[in-house]
């Protein structure tokens, strides 16, 4: 499996031939994130900007993250 980290969360990663992108999945928590992108610079800028999502969207809400 192969697997990429920001800020303590780990993202399941994985190529889609058919549509020629790369997938991922952040692991570890029940909010389902998933993020994609055409390089793996752009994968890893997409990555980020979910985490960064998640993050606010917790503080809005008023609940923990979960890492």
């Amino acid at each position: 499996m192969n697997t990429i980290t920001h800020k303590g969360y780990t993202a399941r990663i994985e190529y889609e031939e058919r549509d020629n992108i790369f997938v991922g999945r952040i692991l570890g928590i029940r909010t389902i994130i998933s993020f994609h992108g055409t390089t793996v610079a752009k994968l890893r800028s997409e990555f980020e900007q979910a985490v960064k999502d998640y993050l606010a969207d917790c503080k809005r809400e008023g609940v923990a993250p979960e890492s």
